[in-house]
């Protein structure tokens, strides 16, 4: 079984027997499956990524990202919106990975997605296909959120994939909508793209904050 793994100097021990997405789960319930690094079932392999993550091209990236969406998904009461940490497992494609941000609509809980209990306690995983996603890439991650998770969630039929890429000025951000060869970036007008599966159109920007570090805002109308 091929295995990626990016950090060398943080190396990863992955059980023998893991060798499908069913083994891959399991392992991720035990006490051995590594709390830190971004671990997944791509592709037929363990795609592992052990190197820290950037506290302005990532971090606080997908913190405003997650903050702007969670208060419109609370407040419109549209569902459930995850920042990162959720493991979503769609069985028909064969993938397990942790994206950025998720979120299922209520219609989408009740028919698309199913909450996995784990075996001690509370819920452990998406099984199925959510609304939208959010990957913001790092360094480490350019081929995965590009080509191979791009790919794995257009085929689970997922609306939109939203990417994001702050490591150069300009920023790039996409809304990504599902069609009929692929995911095609919706258009933009002045510098909004409209989401179909939120009913607004957000403009992600960056300005440099008083201590010198990038900020970013995400605004929606």
């Amino acid at each position: 079984m091929a295995t990626v793994i990016f950090d060398e100097s943080d190396m990863l021990t992955i059980p023998a027997w893991v060798n499908d997405l069913a083994s891959f789960r399991r392992w991720a319930e035990t006490d051995e499956f590594p709390e830190e690094g971004r671990i997944c079932w791509l592709s037929d392999e363990v795609w592992a990524d052990m190197s820290k993550e950037q506290l302005f091209t990532h971090v606080a990236l997908k913190t405003e990202i997650a903050a702007v969406l969670s208060r419109l998904v609370k407040g419109g009461r549209l569902g459930l919106f995850l920042g990162d940490g959720a493991l979503l497992v769609n069985v028909d494609v064969d993938f397990a990975c942790v994206p950025d941000a998720v979120f299922v609509s209520e219609a989408g809980l009740r028919d698309r997605v199913q909450l996995v209990e784990g075996k001690e306690e509370g819920f452990v995983e998406l099984e199925g296909c959510p609304d939208m996603v959010l990957e913001v890439v790092s360094t480490s991650s350019v081929h995965k959120d590009t080509v191979t998770l791009r790919r794995a969630y257009w085929e689970a039929g997922i609306r939109e994939y939203w990417l994001v890429d702050a490591r150069s000025t300009p920023l790039s951000f996409n809304i990504l909508r599902h069609a009929a060869r692929g995911y095609v970036a919706a258009p933009k007008r002045s510098g909004r793209a409209k989401s179909a599966v939120f009913g607004k159109s957000f403009q992600l920007t960056q300005t440099t904050g008083r201590m010198g570090h990038p900020e970013y805002t995400l605004a929606m109308q």
